[in-house]
Formats: structure tokens, C-alpha cells, sequence
């Protein structure tokens, strides 16, 4: 199976490096350091239990010369993902799958648009990394990872989440990602933006009670708002669940708070944002997730 990885972030190299081991793959992305790095000395990649891998991946800023490829697997920001869903449109091959695992709840629209509805997959990762420099992450929480497929993509859809598991992320295919979708949504709207707002690991997100009152409150909303669009939830405490996140993921420094330590954008938008807008399309307050969107969109702007 030939795959090409769309971004050369945190993400990004974790599934390059561990798909690298099972099939062919490709890395696409923009920022040129990292394509550099990689195309030189391979992929680095801090393992969870210790130790450093290296994986040879081909890497490049430039699509066209990819050849075409049965998976484009969607890893930037959600910001990025217009951009990408192009890339993708040019690689695939006819029956090729563009699979998001990406944060944000508004990315499947854009690769529809792209490359049509028949070759869209989304999918939910709880995998987390940290980006150590170019081409280097640190495999930081090694999480299950959902996959949605439907009777047109059920086949290919269960050969990559074979693939997959090989590769080490245990992974399962279901044919409802909805509730697997607001699920991680809920808990990133809680937990990323404060980790971004307080600079501080997930763990530290539920270490108070006042923490734990306004993760509670935030998750809560966000729950709320699911429920309203007919979304079954994969659980039924939001509280809960949020905290066991927090806890499950202690040592990871979210995306968000990386990006906030960067100086880049966040993918609040695509996470608090959807969440709060669809909250006054269904009449359904979220006044704590509208104050720290707005917060969060203060410090990255």
C-alpha cells in the first residue's frame, strides 16, 4: 500500500514513522526545514517507552511529483486543510481513500468538496505527539484510533485500519463516527484551550477543583450541543470523561498549546468555534466555551 502523509508535524511523523515499516510512504507538506530534515537523516521519533526510531520516508513540498497514492492521510492543522485537500485530489489514485484524523469538527466538508464524497474518510485519533523539531516528535500518549467507513468504502477502509494495527496504533473501523467525532471534540474544547491559556501538560488541566469546575462546565456545554444535533455520545458523564482524558494523557502538551507557544494560529476555531456557533443554531447556551474562544483567539491572533 502506498500512502502519502499530508503534514510534517508532531502527528505526522509518529504515523510516517511507524507506516514506514509496512508499506511505502510519502511525506507532503510546506515547511521546508522539515522536509529538508527528513529527505537527510529520515524521520526521528521519541518512543513512549524510551529509545529513538529513524524511519527513511520520502519527503517533499511538492505533490505533483508523488506518484498515486491509495491513502492521503490528512494530519495538518484545520486551518490548512483547503490546501491539502487539493494535494490530495491530485494523488489519489481512482478508488484512493483521503482519510482525516485531524482536530475540528468542520474538515470532512473540505475533503468532500475535493475529492468527492466516495473517497472521504473520517476518523478519530487519540494518539499524542509532541513536536520536538523538524522531522522529530515524541510519541507522547498512545491512544486507540477510530475509523468511519460505510458500505462503498468498508473494504478499503478495513485494509488501512489492518495496516494500521500493524504499525502499532490500535485502530477500529465503525460505521457511526459521529459520536467517536464530538466525543474527542468535546474533550479537545474542554482540555486544549487551557492547556494554551494556562501553558500548561493536559494533566495539569484537572490538578484543582477550580480547574476541574470549569473543564466540567466547558465539556459540558460541548456535550450539550452534541446531543442537540442527535449525536450519541461514547459516554455518559462529560465530566467525567474529560478528566479521564486529562489524566490518561497527563505528560502531552496539546496541539493547541504548542501552537500558542509557537506563535502560529490554533485550530480553536474549528474546535470551540463550530461548537459555540452550532450552540445558537440549536439554541443551546455555551457562554464558558464563547468566553475562551474568544480568549484563546486574543493570544493567537
Amino acid at each position: 500500500m502506498r500512502i502519502v502523509i499530508l503534514g510534517t508535524g508532531a502527528l505526522g511523523c509518529v504515523f510516517a514513522a511507524r507506516l514506514s515499516e509496512h508499506a511505502e510512504v510519502w511525506m507532503v507538506g510546506t515547511w521546508a526545514e522539515a522536509v529538508a530534515a527528513v529527505t537527510q537523516r529520515g524521520v526521528l521519533l521519541h518512543e513512549p517507552e524510551g529509545g529513538i526510531r529513524t524511519a527513511a520516508i520520502r519527503a517533499t513540498t511538492d505533490p505533483s511529483t508523488v506518484p498515486a497514492v491509495d491513502v492521503a492521510l490528512v494530519l495538518v492543522k484545520s486551518y490548512q486543510t483547503a490546501r491539502a485537500a487539493s494535494w490530495a485530489a491530485q494523488m489519489l489514485a481512482p478508488d484512493g481513500l483521503a482519510v482525516t484524523l485531524q482536530n475540528g469538527l468542520d474538515n470532512a466538508a473540505r475533503l468532500t468538496a475535493a475529492v468527492g464524497a466516495e473517497r472521504t474518510v473520517v476518523g478519530v485519533t487519540y494518539t499524542g505527539a509532541t513536536l520536538l523539531g523538524p522531522g522529530e516528535a515524541r510519541h507522547a500518549a498512545r491512544q486507540a484510533t477510530f475509523i468511519g467507513a460505510g458500505p462503498a468504502t468498508a473494504a478499503r477502509v478495513g485494509a488501512f485500519v489492518d495496516l494500521l494495527d500493524r504499525a502499532g496504533f490500535e485502530t477500529h473501523m465503525t460505521a457511526d463516527i459521529s459520536g467517536r467525532l464530538w466525543g474527542k471534540a468535546v474533550a479537545n474544547a474542554a482540555i486544549n484551550p487551557l492547556t494554551a491559556l494556562w501553558r500548561v501538560p493536559n494533566g495539569e488541566v484537572c490538578a484543582t477543583a477550580a480547574r476541574r469546575a470549569l473543564l466540567a462546565e466547558l465539556a459540558g456545554e460541548a456535550a450539550a450541543v452534541a446531543q442537540a444535533r442527535g449525536v450519541t455520545l461514547p459516554f455518559a458523564d462529560s465530566a467525567g470523561y474529560v478528566q479521564d482524558v486529562c489524566r490518561g494523557t497527563a505528560a502531552n502538551r496539546s496541539s493547541m498549546l504548542q501552537d500558542v507557544e509557537r506563535g502560529r494560529p490554533t485550530e480553536v476555531d474549528s474546535i470551540t468555534g463550530v461548537i459555540v456557533a452550532e450552540g445558537q443554531r440549536l439554541g443551546v447556551p455555551t457562554p464558558v466555551n464563547e468566553v475562551v474562544w474568544r480568549l484563546v483567539q486574543g493570544i493567537s491572533e
